[in-house]
């Protein structure tokens, strides 16, 4: 059975390139009827807090990312938090010890530090010497547990997305399995619960294929199957920078309280680094259906905030009305208090052929709650001409006389003085918006006026700037 994990470590939230990871993983496993874990990696006893681990799930859960096996949820692989798994790392360290294929550390950070300055003035790369790889007797004191890298050999990776990569062992040196806290370092930690939790494919980013040599040597080690590998590749800025706060919004959940929809978030994420045909936009049982490893590109994914929010845009004009209007909402109460519910339903429903993001909607709406608006400089030139006077006094006592006040009666009485007064329908248009709005762009004019209403729109034409 396909078995897939997604590991974060809870020292913050979830990030844009770990929700990709989790995204990829989850996709594999769903695709592939197989299961998807979630594991938290929290052996950081410093920097791992409880308040990110929630801030990873409810991020993950945002998203639609739900796992069949990790906190919350049964499983049989358990524990799924590395800090109640310590009995576990000690049992296999012991042995690796007992097969003499690790070894007790006694140097000390001064010693250590020292040989990294020497490799440094050699100007080579700081590597272990092995000074405690041979030793005979203990000489007691504080000590790490090494692993015996062999010697001489060439570790392959066969990466599902990289294709053949390999590592000379002689590069690598040996590395430490068990801290002097006896903690598992991550590549040991890992290579222990993938096993034990039966992971057919480790799927993760690029930047962890440094690690795979050293995982897989811990593999042959103990003598168990390897899993399949597939390094999926970095997501950079527009400047082709390592993606960072500075391009935009980091964490999952960030984008939730700008205004994203998680079915446009999915769908992004998962075109960084995968595609299918030239398809931009993909319902979740499509990215499912579609998705496989080989489609995984080599190279780094950009990071385009606009297309992001060009794909939001469109799930909102495809979403329920209903949906975005209790998106919208409470937005709409923080910034201009407690409204009548159908108004806003009106008000939103308006707009929704223009909203990129949720958060857009108070920008977009301050004429529909105070009649003390700010205008701009163009929708002032429209209100201050002779012509813009005349029209706006004329329009203001036709439209007293339109009974019902919806928009149908409101376009039928414009076309009707249009004829009138021999001009066009944006000769009059264009003033009244001015001046009920203070902008030169709204939704359809004719909708404007009917959410006004005709108490709020007589008041505004006869008040506008002159």
């Amino acid at each position: 059975m396909i078995r897939v994990r997604f590991a974060p470590s809870p020292t913050g939230a979830l990030h844009i390139g770990g929700g990709r990871t989790a995204l990829f993983n989850w996709l594999f496993a769903r695709h592939n009827n197989g299961k998807f874990i979630l594991r938290i990696e929290d052996t950081d006893r410093t920097r791992s807090t409880k308040e990110a681990v929630q801030t990873i799930l409810h991020g993950l859960e945002w998203l639609g990312i739900d796992w069949d096996e990790g906190p919350n949820s049964d499983g049989n692989f358990g524990p799924y938090f590395q800090t109640e798994r310590m009995e576990i790392y000690k049992k296999y360290a012991d042995q690796l010890i007992k097969e003499g294929k690790a070894y007790y550390c006694f140097c000390t950070p001064e010693m250590l530090e020292e040989k990294r300055k020497l490799a440094a003035q050699k100007k080579e790369a700081p590597k272990y010497d092995g000074a405690c790889r041979e030793l005979s007797k203990n000489p007691g004191g504080p000590f790490v547990i090494r692993f015996k890298m062999p010697i001489g050999e060439i570790t392959e990776v066969e990466d599902l997305v990289r294709g053949k990569v390999k590592f000379e062992n002689d590069l690598l040196d040996d590395f430490v399995v068990v801290k002097s806290d006896g903690v598992p370092t991550y590549n040991f930690a890992a290579v222990v619960d993938d096993h034990l939790m039966e992971i057919s494919h480790v799927i993760r980013g690029d930047d962890h294929l440094s690690n795979t040599p050293r995982q897989i040597v811990l593999y042959k080690a103990f003598g168990w199957k390897l899993p399949a590998f597939a390094h999926i590749p970095m997501i950079l800025g527009p400047d082709k920078a390592r993606l960072s706060k500075r391009h935009g919004a980091a964490s999952v959940i960030e984008y939730r309280d700008l205004g994203y929809l998680p079915e446009a978030v999915i769908n992004y994420i998962a075109k960084l680094g995968w595609g299918y045909k030239d398809q931009e936009v993909f319902s979740r049982q499509e990215l499912i259906d579609l998705f496989t490893l080989e489609a995984v590109s080599k190279n780094a994914a950009i990071f385009d905030i606009e297309k992001l929010k060009w794909l939001n845009g469109n799930y909102i004009r495809t979403a329920l009305p209903e949906r975005i209007v209790d998106l919208c909402e409470p937005l709409l109460f923080d910034a201009y208090g407690k409204q009548d519910l159908a108004y806003i339903s009106k008000i939103v429903r308006l707009f929704l052929d223009r909203l990129k993001v949720i958060n857009e909607i108070t920008d977009l709406t301050p004429y529909y709650f105070n009649d003390d608006f700010p205008f701009d400089e163009k929708a002032k030139k429209y209100l201050g001409s002779e012509d813009s006077s005349k029209i706006i006094n004329t329009l203001k006592d036709k439209l007293v006389g339109v009974a019902p006040f919806i928009k149908d009666n409101i376009e039928k009485m414009f076309k009707q003085l249009a004829e009138e007064m021999k001009v066009k329908l944006g000769v009059i248009i264009h003033p009244c918006r001015a001046a009920v709005s203070g902008r030169v762009e709204t939704p359809p004019m004719y909708d404007v006026l009917e959410v006004l209403g005709k108490d709020r729109v007589n008041k505004r034409l006869s008040k506008y700037p002159q």
